[in-house]
């Protein structure tokens, strides 16, 4: 490579304006070509520019302050200056053939790459390299300019929308869970569910439903499951355990199936929904050594326009409320649990029974490591009018005994089922909520089909 011819000393660069030394052929800090000096530009722009006539042609470059005197440099070959095309690839210059003073021409896009200079020319690039790849801008919190469905915006803030975690993209609030309370009516019977104000997620379910009998009378049919907590994946096992029941009792029913025989077939179909979650790859014993199977409780009626039925497996109970208050109550129900065994056994009275720690522990479930299943179903003949309470313990633990349940269910419970499973919930919140809460009120007798919740 030829030498460069040499030219006036500069004391710093035209361009970036840093310190430079005498021979220098380019400025350290940004690569200008000091041997082509050209005029500071007015401003900086972004793309190429070409500068005058280059020295050589007899005039001299324009500088700030006094012109000096400046030297004629001889012609160069644009071969003898380094480069790169926009791909990085040296440029072979003008060759042997190519006129001095001569700019080759520019790369795709009019410029080459590397920010640096055009060889054997004044035209310089301030325009940086560029990366290979550029980072996507952050999303924007904000709601789109479309309006959004409103079952996907926060609950807290009202703006950021709910990603598939359940929480805000906006704020980071936890939306509530689709199970967090549930309400739900089908002709005559009404429930409630709701997480109440302790526990992290809600662990009950239910069903209800009406159907007619082959002779055309109405029946009204309720199923509420207790996910038992120390078990694994509880509100699955509840939620499968409702809805199996809910079906069987749907099924039997209008073929013909008595109301007591079509309960304990329902109580077996649940049982087995839940047994057959311990099967699945998720709750598989060698993954989770620690952990039980998915278990919960089940309590249900059947309600026809002279028949009462009840069964159970658990300490979810029923309670019975006459519509004249000034009849007794009844608990129709008794609790599979070691409360209950040891007032049967009459080594504690109930009082005692229920005030020991161990009071709520269960002896009967539903579950893959339940004990031989034994599902309790009982008839009855109610000769008055009244209303039906199914609930879980969230609600009878703040109304225990049927007189205390009385009290607290509406007067016209028969006529307003959801009104009256909200008030009874209600309960439960008020004094304290420690527990799921789900309650499910039925009329006695069944009201013609098409009559529903007031």
């Amino acid at each position: 490579m030829s030498q460069m011819p040499q030219q006036a000393a500069l004391a710093k660069c035209p361009s970036c304006a840093e310190p430079v030394e005498s021979g220098d052929l380019f400025c350290g800090a940004c690569g200008y070509d000091l041997s082509v000096v050209s005029a500071p530009p007015q401003d900086h722009p972004t793309l190429t520019m070409t500068g005058p006539a280059g020295p050589g042609d007899g005039t001299p470059w324009p500088t700030p302050g006094p012109p000096g005197p400046a030297a004629s440099p001889e012609p160069h070959l644009s071969a003898d200056l380094p480069g790169a095309d926009a791909g990085g690839t040296p440029l072979s210059g003008g060759g042997p053939d190519s006129t001095p003073g001569t700019t080759p021409p520019a790369g795709p896009g009019g410029h080459e790459g590397g920010g640096g200079h055009s060889p054997g020319s004044g035209v310089r690039f301030d325009r940086p390299d560029e990366p290979d790849e550029y980072p996507l801008q952050a999303p924007d919190p904000r709601p789109a300019s479309a309006p959004a469905d409103p079952a996907q915006l926060c609950v807290a803030c009202r703006a950021g929308r709910v990603d598939s975690d359940g929480y805000c993209e906006n704020c980071g609030h936890a939306q509530p869970r689709e199970r967090d309370h549930v309400e739900r009516e089908s002709g005559p019977v009404a429930a409630v569910s709701d997480r109440g104000l302790r526990h992290h997620r809600n662990e009950d379910a239910f069903a209800v439903g009406h159907t007619a009998l082959p002779d055309g009378t109405p029946a009204a049919l309720a199923i509420v499951c207790d996910g038992v907590s120390s078990a694994t994946r509880p509100d699955d096992a509840s939620l499968a355990a409702s809805r199996a029941a809910g079906d069987t009792l749907l099924a039997a029913l209008p073929r013909g199936t008595h109301p007591q025989a079509a309960m304990h077939e329902a109580i077996v179909a649940a049982a087995q929904a839940v047994n057959a979650l311990a099967e699945e790859p998720a709750t598989a014993r060698e993954h989770a050594p620690h952990q039980n199977a998915p278990a919960c409780t089940i309590v249900g009626a059947v309600v026809t326009p002279g028949l009462l039925v009840v069964g159970w497996v658990g300490d979810s109970r029923v309670y019975w409320v006459p519509t004249d208050r000034t009849a007794p109550p009844a608990r129709l129900t008794e609790d599979d649990s070691w409360a209950a065994q040891m007032v049967a056994a009459g080594l504690m009275s109930e009082a005692e029974a229920y005030a020991d720690a161990r009071a709520h522990a269960i002896t009967g479930w539903l579950g893959a490591d339940a004990y031989e299943l034994e599902p309790h179903t009982a008839s009855f003949k109610p000769d008055r009018p009244g209303s039906v309470v199914v609930c879980t313990d969230g609600l009878w633990n703040y109304a225990e005994t049927a007189e205390e349940m009385s009290e607290v269910l509406p007067p016209d419970a028969a006529d307003r089922p959801l009104h009256s499973a909200r008030v009874l919930v209600g309960h439960a919140l008020d004094g304290g909520g420690h527990d799921n809460v789900t309650v499910a009120v039925l009329p006695f007798p069944v009201p013609p089909q098409g009559a529903g919740s007031a």
